[in-house]
């Protein structure tokens, strides 16, 4: 039977009819409804539904319904991929459907009342690039919706979406459910079991979340606890707890983290000694107000003062003074609980600073799921370092997660297990065991390619801890010590004598005869030191940041030098190293600020090292041009393929818009490589990686095709480097290079890449 076409083919409704839904209504909801009204009656369908998308739960919410039953309006939801409606949001496709019932991937609710109708028709509602819900129509009749149906659909979710998405802020503008918890419950209840994330480290990690800064911060705007009260003794018994606590932490940071400053919590000692913080509480309570009101008066008070100082250093120590506070009213209540709360040993946070970072680990963290950031940033760097699984998730749900669930980490593959069952629990169990066994496994001595050809395998280091691993798997060496931890973690700069203990330590804890390059401060871009007054820049990765920094403030990088110089008094093989070199004449400035510091030293009569080896880590392609004259200057190439990769394309890895750009085989970065090999080899200087690829199996018979005999990665990469060597033959990866270096096309270059260079 033929039925009249609809009226679509070009607006499906009138701009009468949109202003009359868009002006008529009492609410948001009566827009939403009249839309679906309209949708319907001009496609002559029985059924119009409108989902959009919660940026809170992540999830597809029905918000209007012409047909469906009404009590199923706010009910039902699904998840992006789920069901017919969530496939065609996550594909951004229109779907069409004869039956409904009998389609793969529909999704049935009962308290919707769908079972009488059998065509479906969907189109994802855009606004612009972003995606905000799906509009749906369905028939009683089996095959009803045609092509043209379809363009009328669309074309009605184009003249719908920029009304729908205001109705949709608005909505999201709502304020939360009173019953917090038992909302976070049901968020966790309904995400999913199983979350992609990025990670460029391994590691397994279990653990309850921690709660959250937010979170834990509530407890200083609680009231008293009915029927509990508390003395001036209770109080003293808190403070004498917070400080065993503190001191506990300090003793075993210390020991860990010697390049630390000796007192990370001094602020908060001294604040417990201050007889306007912990005194002026004190007074309170002798006058009468409640143990729990005088902290926080006295908090708060702080917490106002320091934040609105315009001096950045100091509203920092508001942090301090909430950090400090919270502990007081936490153990000032377990006074009268029985059993304190699971402190959680998970972070999530959307931001982390390297010395968070420091007292987390000295806290006990076991793993962090960053919402949002880079995988090339040094707090991952440091994650790495302390052996802490760093995933990178781009979920903003995850922080409204309860401290209840318990999460899974497993940072090899970027994966993250929520609520993860035994049986998940068993595998990553035997997984870690695994991992353990491998991570243990007996290096050789020294490594050779299949056809005998010697690589020499050297340790990137952030930390003095991570020596101890290197020398135990046979790094031969340290072919990069980043200088700029002791900055990053401290509250100030780094005295002279302070930076001359810890790199005498670092000469110290090296194998004899073996060679140590330090790398000068790599300051700015992602590595901000939170206590100088950067300028905030536009564009910081192109900004002041580096050698440019050193050279802008010459104090700073002449007691660096002079630090460095006169712990390494004595050994051999030492190597100092300049980043981010863009000029011949921006080397020769760093060396002779060298200069003038050993001819300082000699003056004074300060023991020091006045010969050390002085080279540049290439990440800019400008050197390219003049990289032959540079092999003649120097006694030594880095290349730092991270930001070389970065800078030759133009693309950040740690934006996620432009990750896809970001490619370490593109025939730009792979014969920008081979030209800097060449150069060195052609001038008789020993050139090293020290990026990212060389301890990317992936890359490596790359890298050993076009020449590099040097790899320098993180300790716990040894092994498998090791292995990715002694697997290659450097025959077959010279002509495996030759063929990459040929292609001219990412596609080529992939296809190449896929192929490997076999055996």
């Amino acid at each position: 039977m033929s039925r009249k076409e609809p009226d679509h083919l070009n607006l499906l409704f009138d701009m009468g009819e949109l202003a009359s839904i868009i002006t008529s209504g009492s609410d948001i909801e009566a827009f939403l409804t009249g839309a679906g009204e309209l949708v319907a009656k001009h496609l002559r369908a029985h059924v119009c539904s409108i989902y959009l998308f919660d940026s809170r739960s992540k999830d597809l919410v029905l918000k209007a319904t012409r047909g469906l039953k009404p009590e199923a309006v706010n009910r039902v939801r699904m998840l992006p991929g789920e069901g017919l409606v969530g496939r065609c949001f996550s594909q951004d496709q229109v779907l069409r459907v004869g039956n409904a019932r009998t389609s793969p991937g529909f999704k049935y609710f009962d308290n919707a009342g769908e079972e009488a109708f059998n065509s479906f028709l969907c189109v994802p509602i855009r606004r612009g690039v972003v995606k905000i819900g799906v509009l749906v129509v369905q028939h009683r009749e089996m095959d009803h919706f045609t092509l043209l149906d379809e363009r009328a659909l669309r074309t009605a979710a184009t003249q719908l979406a920029g009304a729908i998405e205001n109705a949709r802020l608005l909505m999201a503008l709502a304020p939360e459910p009173a019953d917090a918890d038992k909302d976070a419950d049901t968020i966790s209840n309904k995400f999913p079991a199983f979350i992609k994330g990025k990670s460029d480290g391994y590691g397994l990690a279990s653990g309850t979340i921690r709660p959250s800064r937010r979170k834990r911060k509530a407890i200083l705007f609680e009231a008293d606890t009915p029927n509990i009260t508390y003395s001036l003794a209770d109080f003293q018994t808190a403070v004498e707890k917070t400080i065993d606590e503190l001191k506990a932490l300090q003793d075993k940071f210390a020991a860990s983290l010697p390049e630390s400053e000796s007192l990370i919590f001094t602020a908060h000692f001294m604040m417990l000694k201050d007889k306007n913080f912990t005194g002026k509480m004190k007074t309170l309570i002798e006058q009468g107000t409640s143990p729990v009101s005088a902290i926080q008066q006295v908090t708060l008070k702080y917490i106002n003062v320091f934040s609105d100082n315009p001096n950045a250093y100091m509203q920092e120590k508001a942090v301090d003074v909430e950090d400090l506070g919270i502990r007081l009213l936490s153990h000032l209540k377990a006074v009268h609980t029985p059993k304190a709360p699971d402190r959680g040993t998970i972070f999530v946070t959307q931001d982390i600073y390297p010395s968070d970072m420091m007292k987390l680990t000295a806290d006990g963290i076991r793993g962090i799921v960053l919402v949002g950031g880079g995988v090339t940033s040094h707090v991952a760097i440091l994650a790495r370092s302390l052996s802490i699984p760093l995933i990178i998730a781009d979920d903003p749900l995850f922080l409204d997660l309860p401290d209840t669930t318990r999460l899974l980490l497993d940072a090899g593959q970027g994966n993250i297990y929520i609520n993860p069952d035994d049986n998940t629990l068993s595998i990553f169990k035997s997984k870690q065991e695994a991992e353990d066994r491998a991570k243990n496994r007996e290096m050789q001595p020294a490594t050779y390619t299949l056809d005998n050809r010697r690589i020499r395998l050297l340790a990137n280091i952030n930390l003095l801890s991570e020596i101890h691993l290197a020398r135990e798997l046979k790094a031969e060496g340290i072919g990069l010590y980043r200088t700029e931890f002791p900055f990053l973690i401290r509250s100030g700069f780094p005295s002279e004598d302070e930076q001359y203990l810890i790199y005498k330590g670092l000469f110290d804890k090296t194998e004899p005869g073996t060679v140590t390059t330090v790398r000068t401060l790599d300051a700015g871009g992602d590595k901000v030191i939170k206590h100088t007054d950067f300028i905030q820049e536009a564009n910081p990765a192109l900004g002041l940041r580096s050698i440019r920094f050193s050279l802008k403030y010459r104090q700073i990088f002449r007691t660096q030098i002079r630090a460095v110089l006169r712990a390494a008094h004595g050994k051999e093989k030492v190597r100092l190293m300049f980043p981010l070199i863009s000029s011949i004449d921006e080397f020769l400035e760093a060396k002779q600020v060298m200069a003038e510091c050993i001819r300082q030293m000699e003056q004074e009569g300060v023991p020091h090292k006045s010969d050390p080896e002085v080279g540049i880590m290439i990440e800019l392609p400008s050197v390219l041009a003049t990289i032959d004259e540079f092999a003649q200057l120097t006694d030594f190439f880095s290349i730092g393929t991270n930001d070389f990769i970065q800078y030759m394309l133009g693309a950040d890895r740690g934006n996620k818009l432009v990750a896809d750009h970001y490619i370490p085989y593109h025939p730009a970065v792979n014969r920008g490589i081979a030209k800097i090999v060449a150069a060195a080899i052609g001038h008789g200087i020993d050139v090293s990686v020290c990026g990212e690829m060389a301890h990317d199996p992936e890359h490596i018979p790359f890298l050993l095709g076009v020449g590099i005999t040097t790899l320098s990665v993180a300790p716990k990469f040894l092994p498998r480097v090791q292995a990715a060597v002694m697997e290659t033959s450097f025959s077959r990866a010279s002509a495996y290079a030759h063929r990459l270096l040929a292609q001219t096309r990412v596609k080529d270059a992939a296809a190449v890449l896929k192929t490997g260079p076999g055996k």
